[in-house]
This record gives C-alpha cells, sequence and structure tokens, in this order.
C-alpha cells in the first residue's frame, strides 16, 4: 500500500463532487456483511456519521488516528479533498470557498451521513463551518480546529508563496523531506519530529525525487479565495454545537479563539498545551482527550 494511504481498516468509497470532480473518501470501518445496508434501513440506532476534513497542506490519512477511535462508535470517514491526496485536481481555478463546501455537503449527502458531526481542521475546519451555516439540517455537531476567522491578508499570501518556493525539491529520500520540515525550515521554531510525519505524508515518489502530491500553484489558489476575508458572520449562522481547539502554539491565538466561541451561538472552548498548529497530529492523546466530552454530549442531545 502506497505511503500515506490509509491503512487496511479504511476502505475507499468514490464521491462525486462539485463539477464532477472525482473525490476519494475513506470509512475508516471493517466494511459491512452482506445484507448489512439493507438492516440499516430505516434503523435508528445506526452509528451516527462524523465527517473530517484535512486542511490545505493535508489529506485525508492524516485523520487516521483519531477515525480509528472515532469509529468505535461512529461512522467516521476521512475526504481527501479536491486537489489533495487520491482526490482529482482540476486544472483552472475550480479551487473556491463554494467548490470545497459544495464537495463535503455531496459526500455527506452521497454517504448517507447526516445528520453529521464535522471536524476540520485548518481551512477544512473553514470549509467545516460554512457548510454548517448553509446546511444546519446536515451537521448535528462542529469542531473547529486551530483556524482562524479573521482576514490574513496580502502579506500572508506573499509569505506562502515565498515558502513554497522555497522548498528545495524535488527531495532526495523521504528522511531528508522529514529532516527540512522537522528541522530546517525556516518556518520551524524548534525540531519537530511530528512535522516532518506530516510533510512526509504528502509527498510521493517521481522519477528524479520526492514530490508533493499536490501542485502548490492549486494550493495558493485555494487559499487565495479565503485568505482576504473575514469569516465571522458565517459563524453566527452556525445553529449546531460548535467547539472551538487551538494548539497553545498554534495559528489561533486564545483571544481570537474565544471570540469565536463567543460569536458562535452554541460555542465551547478547548485548547492543547504542547501542541502546534498540526493539534491533532503532534499530540493525538490529548486532542483525544480535548475533544471526546465534547462528543459525547452531542450524542446525548
Amino acid at each position: 500500500m502506497a505511503r500515506g494511504v490509509p491503512g487496511p481498516v479504511a476502505r475507499r468509497i468514490d464521491v462525486t463532487g462539485a463539477g464532477g470532480v472525482r473525490l476519494a473518501a475513506w470509512e475508516f470501518a471493517d466494511p459491512p456483511k452482506a445484507g448489512a445496508e439493507q438492516a440499516r434501513v430505516g434503523e435508528p440506532d445506526r452509528a451516527p456519521g462524523v465527517l473530517l476534513l484535512h486542511g490545505l497542506m493535508g489529506r485525508a490519512s492524516h485523520w487516521a488516528s483519531a477515525a480509528r477511535w472515532l469509529g468505535e462508535r461512529h461512522r467516521a470517514v476521512a475526504l481527501d479533498q479536491r486537489g489533495h491526496g487520491q482526490s482529482d485536481r482540476p486544472p483552472g481555478s475550480v479551487y473556491t470557498r463554494e467548490a470545497y463546501v459544495e464537495d463535503a455537503e455531496a459526500a455527506i449527502e452521497q454517504l448517507g451521513l447526516g445528520p453529521v458531526v464535522l471536524i476540520g481542521h485548518a481551512m477544512g475546519a473553514l470549509t467545516a463551518w460554512q457548510l454548517a451555516a448553509k446546511r444546519p439540517d446536515l451537521v448535528h455537531g462542529l469542531i473547529i480546529c486551530d483556524m482562524r476567522a479573521s482576514a490574513l491578508g496580502a502579506a500572508s499570501q506573499r509569505e506562502w508563496e515565498d515558502w513554497f518556493k522555497a522548498w528545495p525539491v524535488p527531495f532526495a529520500t523521504l528522511a531528508d523531506v522529514r529532516k527540512w520540515f522537522g528541522e530546517d525550515d525556516p518556518w520551524v521554531e524548534r525540531p519537530s519530529p511530528s512535522r516532518g510525519e506530516f510533510y512526509a505524508e504528502v509527498m510521493q515518489e517521481s522519477p528524479d525525487g520526492w514530490r508533493p502530491v499536490f501542485e502548490p500553484e492549486q494550493m495558493l489558489k485555494s487559499r487565495e479565495t479565503w485568505v482576504f476575508d473575514a469569516h465571522w458572520e458565517e459563524l453566527t449562522q452556525v445553529q449546531c454545537p460548535t467547539l472551538v481547539v487551538r494548539g497553545l502554539d498554534g495559528e489561533l491565538g486564545r483571544a481570537e479563539a474565544q471570540e469565536m466561541v463567543r460569536v458562535l451561538p452554541r460555542g465551547e472552548y478547548a485548547e492543547v498545551s504542547d501542541a502546534g498548529h498540526l493539534v491533532h497530529y503532534d499530540q493525538p492523546d490529548a486532542w483525544r482527550a480535548a475533544i471526546e466530552p465534547f462528543l459525547e454530549g452531542v450524542l446525548t442531545r
């Protein structure tokens, strides 16, 4: 099995997203036994759905650890979003906010997950709360992980452009990938082996070495559709219970996170110490401890 693809307990299900884009969804559970689907029709006690949405630099496999324990009580599905993982990489300017939201909406409807708990990291969290605001009938609960509601602006976009140019691609080996992103990257304040592993998962082998599975230009196009705008108004429209989680050393500051909780009609707050932006990947056990009580509460509501 190729590196970065979810392990044997995950099965791939193709979904048709906005504009006919083929998306790869990964269900973290054993395949249903013969006749199980028919038995579930109309069954009130079927496992509640959870849809996991990765961030701009992620892929579905980054959720593997969380999805496996979620799968004990939920129907846990992680989506490779357009341009990422094993989903299609359509050319041109089709990486809009609307397209990402419609993709997630299509996944919920085509997989029969709703009403669902959406768990999103970074850009995936923005997609999650925009969908929750748009389709409250599909979303039962929401977890926002380390995503700001404020506009980041042109300077931030230029920083990302310069950062992509600084990548020493192609990397000769995966060990070089881990070292650069975990130690040598100028954005790294202190050595972070988990960050190195995170980026190793988004690399694929090519004839001249290891390169990202996405096109940096497409990632910048995705980012420019939201980086210049604030997204507070959409937060006010989210009616379901919502947990805002931040890593203590992440990109979402405490003051902004608490303001997001304040404007959310049913907002709650949690933070994870010794974690940066990649909260669920840096500290998977602490991440679970932070979100599990919220999930229990959503289940009982």
